[in-house]
């Protein structure tokens, strides 16, 4: 895949979450602009949670979380892509296993997405934080 940015917000965000299927950090951080504004929540201590601010930092996110799970394991299912100008909000769940506790969740999730010029200024994710708070023990 080439770094280049989509020309519009679907398109982008359709290799977004191409990209996430491929587990490819560095591809997926391409996608985003040097200055983002980007929140996960922090749960427990959890070490990929809080907020970030430069695109070198989205390929760890990724990293941290996926060493974490049993990527063979994990079920991605993006119910609906919601699309209005720059605007767009993905909802679909999360069904994963924690290699720390062996527990397996599902978790619904929205996240909302900014895209201009081309490139990913925001993302903000909405999960059930209690269920995945209780698969990682805190």
């Amino acid at each position: 895949m080439d770094n280049q940015p989509a020309t519009d917000t679907r398109s982008l965000l359709g290799g977004f979450f191409q990209r996430l299927g491929l587990w490819d950090a560095d591809g997926v951080a391409a996608l985003f602009a040097d200055e983002i504004d980007w929140y996960v929540p922090a749960i427990g201590g959890l070490p990929w949670g809080g907020r970030r601010s430069r695109r070198e930092q989205v390929p760890e996110y990724f990293k941290t979380l996926w060493a974490h799970i049993y990527p063979e394991q994990t079920k991605v299912s993006l119910d609906n892509l919601i699309v209005e100008g720059e605007e767009a909000v993905a909802l679909g769940s999360f069904s994963q296993v924690s290699n720390t506790t062996e527990l397996a969740y599902t978790t619904p999730f929205a996240m909302h997405l900014t895209v201009q010029e081309g490139r990913i200024v925001r993302l903000h994710l909405y999960e059930d934080t209690y269920a995945v708070g209780r698969a990682y023990g805190v």
